[in-house]
């Protein structure tokens, strides 16, 4: 393991250790060039609903004002401009949402977006003016001006392209008072006078390139504050309670990695020393992890704190689905198959269980099947970077079950909880084996064990309530021999349970019922690649 020491700061790169998104000008995330394509997409629906208002409430202002006016009832030029610009935005919105864009190309055609609404603005605010305006033409703040703010806000792209764009954009109040002069529509069509109107948009234009310095200098600090060590995080994976979950690639080895950020509100506690405490058993605890070397065991590549007390997990990048995602696809699992998923999470739970360490976090969406080279439905057990050593015991100064409360750090989920973890006594490997026959049951009928409300009756049922043998609640045929040994892993009492991984596995092996293997699985996800997309990497 490499010297982990804290890492808030990145080193200072040089230019070959900067990667941009092809046609992008600046550094900036791609998932927030992303985000920042979809604002555009929003945007363009409600600019397409604006230009049907704008009109419809200008005739309707029309009538109310000059009803002997005849134009409030005529379609003239301003309703061709903003019919134009309606089907303009439709236009726009259908391409972002046919399909994946190169977010950086998107940010270039929001710009002639921008330029091509001015414009419309341009000749809408001048054609069809009154025909007495004053004498002295004052400077007055147009449609144009604040458009300009708003797509400088929300489109990060390189100051100077704004800059040009925006030029464009605002030039276009002078350009359309110079048409609707030369029509006869506006008597004050001189250069001059449409400058001295106009300047305050140019005025905006200055804000709008600072405002998208600022966008820009927040999103390449976003990027640098990315950098992990020697990692770079990419595209956002998941977010759960504790933190997020990103793709990321090794600086120098190109391999792909998945980083696990444990937010620093996840540790809030009553006073600093308990946030450091929380932070020193992060530390051991990954420490350990780490050193789990079975191959159905998500491998832990490093690990770390942030200046900003950010807990970080490198872990391996894989490839498939936890079996919460794969259950709600299918629904239930084969027996056969349930058996042989079982019996490698014990492969990993036996070597940890050895090593005096303690999940406390067995659950579907914990579990992982996939590819691994040429091996199909192959398990990984992930978020090993949180377990419990069995010898812990009140080390740290106090006892460890508040300490953990405290910190938020405390793992389990209530519906896969052992009972003994819900009243706060001393856990050993049987209560994986709790969870573990709790998972089982969910792959064979597609339901946790206990339903209820709250988390609180949750727990009380799991304490208490008797489990509905899965055969009764299953649409697959479970064996009975499968059946009895799921229901002694939810025996209330640990010692009623079967007493090791090793032992459940032997005893997984012994149900009589003809295997799900190697060649199953492979056809299995041969089909399912055949029927729609390859399943989205996960971690």
């Amino acid at each position: 393991m490499p010297d982990h020491k804290l890492i808030g700061r990145p080193a200072r790169q040089t230019p070959a250790d900067v990667v941009t998104t092809p046609g992008a000008p600046l550094s900036l995330p791609n998932d927030l060039l992303q985000q920042a394509s979809r604002r555009l997409e929003i945007m363009a629906l409600i600019a397409a609903v604006l230009w049907v208002l704008g009109p419809v409430f200008g005739h309707l202002a029309l009538f109310v004002t000059h009803p002997e006016d005849p134009r409030w009832a005529q379609f003239g030029t301003i309703d061709l401009v903003a019919a134009s610009c309606v089907v303009l935005s439709l236009s726009l919105y259908a391409y972002l949402r046919s399909g994946e864009r190169d977010p950086a190309s998107v940010m270039d055609l929001a710009l002639v977006y921008l330029v091509a609404n001015a414009f419309s603005l341009g000749i809408m605010v001048h054609w069809g003016a009154p025909e007495a305006p004053p004498a002295d033409p004052a400077p007055m703040i147009s449609w144009i001006g604040p458009v300009v703010l708003i797509f400088a806000a929300i489109v990060p792209t390189s100051p100077w392209k704004l800059l040009v764009a925006g030029f464009v954009a605002v030039s276009m109040d002078p350009v359309g008072m110079m048409l609707a002069g030369a029509v006869g529509d506006y008597p004050h069509g001189s250069l001059s006078s449409a400058l001295v109107m106009h300047y305050p948009s140019y005025l905006l234009l200055g804000v709008a390139v600072v405002i998208s310095r600022v966008v820009n200098r927040l999103g390449q600090q976003v990027r640098r504050e990315r950098e992990m060590g020697s990692y770079r995080l990419g595209e956002l994976l998941g977010r759960g309670g504790m933190g997020e979950v990103y793709r990321a690639t090794h600086r120098m080895l190109a391999r792909p990695a998945a980083i696990k950020l444990i937010r620093p509100e996840a540790l809030a506690a009553a006073d600093g020393g308990m946030a450091q405490l929380a932070v020193t058993r992060f530390r051991r605890e990954a420490e350990a992890a780490a050193k789990l070397r079975s191959p159905h065991t998500v491998e832990l590549y490093d690990f770390g704190v942030t200046e900003d007390r950010t807990l970080y997990l490198v872990m391996e990048m894989l490839e498939g689905m936890d079996l919460e995602s794969l259950v709600r696809q299918v629904g239930p699992l084969p027996a056969a198959r349930v058996i042989y998923i079982l019996r490698q999470v014990c492969e990993s739970l036996a070597e940890a269980h050895a090593d005096g360490l303690i999940h406390r976090d067995i659950k579907p969406a914990n579990i992982h099947v996939g590819r691994l080279g040429l091996q199909h439905d192959f398990v990984k057990v992930l978020d090993f970077g949180l377990v419990k050593h069995v010898a812990d015991g009140a080390g740290d100064g106090a006892p460890e079950h508040s300490q953990a409360t405290a910190t938020g750090l405390t793992p389990g989920t209530p519906a896969y909880m052992a009972p003994e973890m819900s009243l706060g006594e001393a856990v050993d490997g049987r209560a994986d084996i709790y969870a573990l026959g709790c998972v089982a049951y969910y792959l064979l009928t597609g339901k946790v064990v206990f339903e209820a409300e709250t988390s609180l009756q949750m727990v009380a049922k799991h304490l208490q309530a008797t489990p509905v043998p899965p055969s009764r609640r299953a649409d697959v045929d479970v064996p009975p021999a499968l059946e009895r040994l799921v229901l002694a892993c939810l025996a209330k009492a640990p010692a009623d349970r079967p007493g090791s991984a090793r032992e459940l596995d032997r005893l997984l092996a012994e149900v009589a019922i003809e295997p799900w293997g190697e060649e199953q699985a492979k056809r299995w996800w041969t089909a399912r690649d055949a029927a729609g997309p390859t399943p989205r990497d996960a971690a």
